[in-house]
C-alpha cells in the first residue's frame, strides 16, 4: 500500500513539474482564447540547464527544447506583481527591432501577418531593439490588452511555460496554435562577372 501511495505522489510531482493548469482570465487574447478557458501549459518548453561546469562547452546554458520564438503563446508571472499570471503572444525576441505604426506590429522592418488578432489599436511605438534576456509580448485583442505597450519588456526568466493544450470549453478542445511569422528572405543581387 505504501508503494502505491509513494508511486502516486511521485507521478503527481513529476506531472506538476512538466505541466500546469491555467485559467484564462479576461478577454485580452480573444478570439483565440476566451475568459475561463482552461489550458495546459508546458513548463519544460523553455527549460534552461546550466552547463558551465562541462569542459569544452561554448555556452553556459543549454535549452534542450528551444527558446521562446515569435508567435509563441506564453504564460508568465506579471513583471510588476509575481503573484499574478498573464498569457500573451511573443511578438519580438531579444535583438529584434520592434515598431508599431497605426496599430500594425513591424519587426525588423517587416509588417507581421497576424491573422489571430481580433481588433488592432490605433497606437504607435517608435522603433527600438528588444534588449537581451527580454521579449516584447502583446495580447491578441489589442484594444483590450494590458501588455508590453503598458508595462514594458517581459524578462524571459518570468516565463512559466508555453500554452500547449486547451481542454475547456469543448469547442476549444485541441492543441494551441502558435502562429509562426514567416519573415521573407532578402535576396541579394548576384554580382556579374
Amino acid at each position: 500500500m505504501l508503494e502505491v501511495i509513494a508511486l502516486a505522489v511521485f507521478i503527481f510531482i513529476a506531472v506538476r513539474g512538466v505541466a500546469q493548469n491555467f485559467i484564462v482570465d479576461g478577454n485580452s487574447m480573444e478570439p483565440g482564447f476566451e475568459s475561463n478557458q482552461l489550458l495546459i501549459v508546458n513548463r519544460l518548453a523553455y527549460l534552461s540547464l546550466d552547463v558551465s561546469w562541462m569542459p569544452g562547452v561554448e555556452s553556459d546554458e543549454w535549452k534542450p527544447f528551444g527558446s521562446p520564438t515569435q508567435g509563441d503563446v506564453v504564460v508568465f508571472r506579471y513583471p510588476r506583481d509575481h503573484s499574478r499570471d498573464f498569457i500573451k503572444r511573443v511578438i519580438a525576441n531579444e535583438g529584434q527591432r520592434i515598431e508599431i505604426r497605426d496599430g500594425e506590429a513591424i519587426v525588423d522592418g517587416i509588417p507581421l501577418d497576424e491573422p489571430y488578432i481580433r481588433f488592432t489599436a490605433a497606437d504607435d511605438l517608435p522603433e527600438f531593439v528588444v534588449p537581451e534576456g527580454m521579449l516584447y509580448v502583446l495580447g491578441d485583442n489589442r484594444q483590450n490588452s494590458f501588455d508590453s505597450r503598458s508595462w514594458g519588456m517581459l524578462p524571459k526568466n518570468l516565463i512559466i511555460g508555453r500554452a500547449y493544450f486547451s481542454y475547456w470549453p469543448l469547442d476549444k478542445l485541441g492543441f494551441v496554435d502558435h502562429h509562426r511569422h514567416v519573415m521573407p528572405v532578402k535576396i541579394q543581387p548576384s554580382a556579374t562577372h
